[in-house]
C-alpha cells in the first residue's frame, strides 16, 4: 500500500515537472504563419535585423519582443482629389496591390511602424497623382486613360520603392469631375447632336430640291420631245399613246380578282334569253 502510495506521488510530481517544462518551453516560442516573417524588438539592442520565416523560433521573454508581418500582396484604395491641366477638379481613385520588402521589415518597422502603408502610400499616392494629372485636360484624362494609368503606375512604383514597398499593380479604378463640368459635357453633347440633326435636315432638303430640279428638267424635256413628235407626225402620236394606256389599264384590271366582267346581254344569273 505504501508502495503505491509512493508511486502514485512520484507520478505526479513528475506530470507537473513536465507540464511545467512545456510551459516554460513554451513561453521561450512564438510561430511565424504562412506569407508572415519576424523581426524581434530588443530592449538591449534596438531592432534586430535577422529577418525570421515561417516555423517556430526561440526568443527571451521580457527582454526580447517578436513583431510579426504580412508578406502577402495587399490590395488598398487610394482616394484623393487634384486637378487637370485646364484646372478642372478631379476626384481619383486608386487600387493598389502592395507588400514590403522582406529584406527591409527591419528598417520599415524602424523607420514607419507595423502600419508602414497608412503612413506612407496615401502621400505618395497624393503626389504622383497631382503631379501627373496636372499635365493633362480633362478631356485628355478620359481619352487617353491608359496612358495616364500607366504614367501612375510608373511613377508611383518608383517612388514607393524608395521607402521598402513593392507595388505588384496600379489601375484607376474611378474617374469623376465636378458637377459643373459634368453638367458642360452634357450640355456640349446634346448640342453636338442637335447640330448633326440640323446639319442632315439640311442635306435631305437639299436632296429633295436637288431631286425636284432633275424630275422638272426631264418633265420639261419629255414634254419638249412629245410637242415634236406631234408636229412631225400629227395626232397618230397621241392615238398611240391612248392604245398603249388603255392595254396597260386592261392589263392590270385582268389580274384583279375584285373585277367582274358582265355581258352586254342577257342575264348572268339565270340563262333566260332576253324578252
Amino acid at each position: 500500500m505504501l508502495a503505491r502510495k509512493r508511486l502514485a506521488t512520484f507520478l505526479l510530481t513528475g506530470t507537473a515537472i513536465l507540464s511545467a517544462s512545456i510551459v516554460g518551453v513554451n513561453s521561450f516560442l512564438y510561430t511565424v504563419r504562412g506569407g508572415h516573417r519576424a523581426i524581434i524588438f530588443d530592449r538591449l539592442q534596438g531592432v534586430k535585423q535577422d529577418v525570421k520565416g515561417e516555423g517556430a523560433h526561440l526568443y527571451i521573454p521580457i527582454l526580447q519582443k517578436p513583431v510579426i508581418f504580412d508578406v502577402r500582396t495587399t490590395p488598398k484604395n487610394l482616394v484623393t482629389e487634384t486637378g487637370s491641366k485646364d484646372l478642372q477638379t478631379v476626384a481619383v481613385t486608386l487600387r493598389v496591390l502592395y507588400k514590403p520588402a522582406e529584406n527591409k521589415l527591419p528598417d520599415i518597422f524602424s523607420q514607419y511602424g507595423k502600419d508602414y502603408a497608412e503612413r506612407v502610400l496615401p502621400s505618395l499616392a497624393n503626389e504622383v497623382l497631382k503631379a501627373v494629372m496636372a499635365q493633362y485636360d480633362a478631356g485628355e484624362l478620359i481619352t487617353q486613360r491608359e496612358v495616364v494609368s500607366r504614367e501612375i503606375r510608373e511613377s508611383l512604383t518608383d517612388r514607393s520603392r524608395s521607402f521598402h514597398i513593392l507595388l505588384d499593380d496600379v489601375s484607376i479604378t474611378h474617374l469623376s469631375f465636378s458637377q459643373e463640368y459634368t453638367r458642360a459635357i452634357e450640355e456640349k453633347q446634346v448640342a453636338q447632336q442637335e447640330a448633326e440633326r440640323a446639319r442632315f435636315v439640311v442635306e435631305k432638303a437639299q436632296q429633295q430640291a436637288r431631286a425636284a430640279v432633275i424630275r422638272a428638267e426631264g418633265e420639261s424635256e419629255s414634254a419638249r420631245l412629245i410637242t415634236e413628235a406631234t408636229l412631225d407626225y400629227g395626232p397618230a402620236l397621241v392615238e398611240l399613246r391612248r392604245i398603249e394606256a388603255a392595254r396597260e389599264i386592261a392589263q392590270t384590271l385582268s389580274k384583279s380578282r375584285n373585277v367582274i366582267y358582265l355581258p352586254r346581254e342577257g342575264n348572268m344569273f339565270f340563262n333566260i334569253p332576253p324578252k
